[in-house]
């Protein structure tokens, strides 16, 4: 096993790995930049380098910073976590090239993934559904609109190197398309410096279901059933469960061969997610594969007991999967709530600032994952997530009741939070009986205004 390495990240997914790392005895080297000197992370590990600046092109998006540290460090291996360089093909590339292993899918694979329209054609190719639309990118609005008229409308434009919710635009009628492709490539180049887009159509109130699938380097896929993510606000989830409401034994089965034949398509290995649509007549979609662990990955831990973060790490040290599909049983429901730092009430503000007093909930089936503490201050250089909230219980009913009180006990003194958000959610009727969308909080007002 490896002796050390390196997480090239910071928040809570930073602190995951580092005590992943020590269940299986790894020596960790955490990086921060200079506004996150007093970051839990760089608290905690064994080692800790300043890698930079606040600005992320500076510090944590600094490739050739993080692998300087790794021979500084004597490092063998990088985890990358989510967001960041997690998907980045030119830095697993990179990683190989210093002989470090990047705890990942192949450089190969995170490209093909990474490419939606290409790997929109990979999935044809092994018969997993896709949703009807342009074949390629779209390289202008003439072009546009034949395939929005073949498909018909309503349409989404997508970012081809896109993720996130970034580059999305919907497109109700041919008078909004050119616009649309305009505003989607803008947006694209600014984020993922490819403003490329391509075009499919609008699937009406689908389900958002996401399947985990784990790969190890000597040709096993196994999945660990599914998670919905249907709960989003503009494109960024906000609370997900697993299992899916509407999932019967059946779709189930039907999905997780879907996604293990697609994770077998592109030579897949270590954590993934392959993402679909799901309509109301429970017909899938391919949307997309996440070639990195996810934010949401704790509740599939918690209804199948399996470590995901300690697999990736086993998975990319070369060892095979011990875990057979016969295996993987979902026992119980799970819930989590992502709880940020930012205000409903206008228009969903960042609030960075000093948490002034602390309460986190506990007790049998709650877990916390999170980098904040109390005197902890929330800079505005990063994303506002200061705290995962899961829970865990025998039934759906039961978690819903455990997250309730779990909301209603976290207090968080300083700064603003979702909380109250979250809470009017969970308490919804339509909630409550999991009869939900992808457009539900659209359609929903639960700011409290």
């Amino acid at each position: 096993m490896y002796k050390k390495v390196l997480i090239a990240n910071r928040g809570e997914i930073a602190v995951r790995i580092i005590r992943a790392c020590r269940e299986l005895g790894i020596k960790t080297v955490a990086v921060y930049s200079t506004a996150d000197c007093n970051a839990l992370h760089a608290k905690i590990a064994d080692e800790a380098v300043c890698i930079g600046p606040a600005a992320t092109k500076d510090s944590y998006l600094n490739s050739k910073a993080l692998l300087a540290v790794c021979e500084q460090t004597g490092a063998q291996a990088i985890h990358p976590g989510f967001g960041f360089l997690s998907e980045s093909a030119s830095f697993a590339r990179l990683c190989e090239q210093c002989g470090v292993d990047f705890i990942g899918p192949s450089a190969d694979t995170i490209e093909m993934m990474g490419d939606k329209s290409r790997a929109k054609e990979t999935m044809k190719s092994v018969g997993v559904p896709v949703i009807p639309g342009s074949e390629g990118i779209v390289r202008d609005a003439r072009e546009g609109r034949e395939i929005a008229e073949k498909i018909g409308y309503p349409v989404m434009v997508k970012a081809s190197a896109g993720g996130g919710g970034r580059g999305i635009r919907l497109v109700n009628c041919e008078q909004e398309l050119e616009s649309a492709l305009l505003a989607a490539q803008q947006e694209a180049l600014s984020y993922f410096n490819d403003g490329s887009v391509y075009i499919e159509k609008f699937i009406i109130n689908p389900r958002h279901v996401e399947v985990q699938i784990l790969g190890d380097k000597h040709g096993n896929v196994i999945h660990l059933g599914e998670r919905d993510c249907s709960l989003q606000r503009r494109n960024q989830k906000v609370i997900e469960e697993s299992p899916s409401p509407i999932m019967s034994e059946g779709l189930r089965s039907r999905m997780g061969e879907a996604a293990v034949n697609a994770a077998k398509a592109c030579g897949y290995y270590n954590a993934g997610t392959i993402e679909f649509l799901v309509d109301e007549n429970d017909n899938f979609y391919f949307m997309e594969m996440n070639t990195r662990i996810q934010v949401e990955h704790p509740i599939t831990e918690m209804v199948t007991g399996i470590n995901l973060v300690n697999w990736q790490i086993k998975i990319s040290h070369g060892e095979e999967l011990t875990i057979k599909q016969e295996d993987v049983k979902l026992t119980g429901h799970s819930i989590e709530c992502r709880i940020n730092a930012e205000n409903p009430k206008f228009n969903f503000r960042p609030a960075p600032g000093k948490i002034e007093a602390l309460h986190l909930p506990g007790g049998p089936g709650v877990r916390i994952d999170s980098a904040v503490y109390q005197g902890y201050v929330i800079t505005p250089h990063y994303d506002s997530m200061i705290a995962k909230l899961i829970v865990y219980a025998p039934t759906r009913a039961e978690a819903i009741m455990k997250m309730k009180w779990a909301l209603a006990e976290f207090l968080v003194d300083g700064i603003d939070t979702n909380i109250d958000f979250q809470l009017n959610i969970i308490k919804d009727p339509c909630f409550e009986s999991g009869e939900y969308d992808i457009g539900f909080l659209g359609r929903n007002d639960f700011t409290g205004n």
